[in-house]
């Protein structure tokens, strides 16, 4: 069987979007609902990171709620046909993808803070302060993303209504590729280069340290592992993504003067990076325990008080039906 080239990007979505979807949802979900209810339950008291990761948590789970419906319709080769779902559903999408990366970079800032200012004397190291940061990030990528949502509506509404579009794929007033541009520069670009500059800090923080005391710090390692991590995961994750988007929209202008089967290509290589962008709701998890031993013991502890109070729930039944056997002899 030979493969039309308009018709890669129905395979595609088919064969691989909707169940690498399905298969981030059934992964991402679980890990990110119980970092959820277990900073809800479980953190008496929050510190300035805890406030970071809460939030990028929540973001996290409100994306991944978004993808059942979308492996579906491509499972079953659908058009989104609520305009209101399809605006929801690209929105929460590039909320999360854009306030993700900012997270991790105030996070990453709390973390060497925490080294440079171990007795949290610093303003940042507020919680109070963290909830204005975490304000002020949510309204930054809100702005972000807004002309996206302007566009999404000008070309639902010259489609009267009825195809949901990729941010790629859209048309309208707006220079899609110099608002791409724009969103690659500021949404992703100049955060992952904060990103490298914190683990850059904490590493000469400790190199300082080091030489001062004579010995390896090696209670401030782990901090550096991680800022460090989540700079290459973002890095790995994003990059390929963006640098598609953006060639992806300029493949489809007129002054590109490509053929179809060359566009149709590039659309596929781009269908091929989103599920790897989004990927990283699924791997932030791993983030949430690695920053906080506080917050981890306490999970656990909450965790293991459950599973002993159902484990011991058997035997309270038993115990129950039999003092209640031995009232019935005793009254008969």
């Amino acid at each position: 069987m030979v493969l039309n080239c308009t018709e890669i990007d129905d395979v595609l979505e088919r064969y691989y979007l909707s169940p690498s979807y399905g298969i981030e949802f059934c992964i991402g979900f679980p890990g990110n609902l119980l970092v959820v209810l277990g900073y809800i339950f479980c953190l008496p008291k929050w510190q300035s990171c805890n406030v970071y990761l809460f939030s990028l948590a929540v973001s996290d789970l409100l994306f991944l709620c978004t993808l059942p419906r979308l492996s579906y319709l491509y499972a079953n080769d659908q058009s989104e046909t609520s305009p209101y779902a399809c605006v929801i559903n690209r929105y929460f999408l590039h909320v999360n993808l854009y306030s993700s990366i900012l997270f991790m970079v105030w996070l990453s800032m709390d973390r060497f803070l925490l080294i440079r200012h171990p007795t949290h004397n610093h303003c940042l190291l507020r919680p109070r302060t963290a909830l204005i940061i975490t304000g002020l990030s949510w309204l930054a990528v809100n702005v972000e993303v807004a002309p996206m949502i302007s566009l999404m509506v000008h070309d639902l509404k010259s489609g009267n209504w009825s195809r949901c579009k990729d941010f790629a794929s859209l048309k309208g007033d707006v220079n899609t590729l110099g608002y791409s541009l724009g969103l690659t520069l500021t949404g992703y670009f100049l955060p992952l280069l904060g990103l490298c500059g914190f683990s850059y800090k904490i590493a000469h923080l400790l190199r300082v340290q080091e030489r001062a005391v004579q010995r390896r710090a090696t209670s401030y390692k782990r901090p550096l592992r991680v800022v460090a991590s989540a700079a290459v995961m973002f890095l790995v994750l994003y990059t390929p993504y963006h640098v598609l988007r953006n060639v992806r929209i300029a493949s489809r202008q007129s002054w590109a003067g490509l053929q179809l089967c060359t566009r149709m290509y590039i659309e596929g290589l781009y269908i091929l990076t989103r599920p790897l962008a989004f990927l990283h709701s699924v791997i932030n998890p791993v983030f949430y325990f690695l920053m906080g031993d506080k917050f981890r013991e306490l999970l656990l502890t909450k965790l293991r008080k459950l599973l002993r109070k159902r484990q011991n729930q058997p035997d309270q039944i038993k115990h129950k039906v039999h003092t209640y056997e031995t009232h019935i002899e005793i009254v008969q």
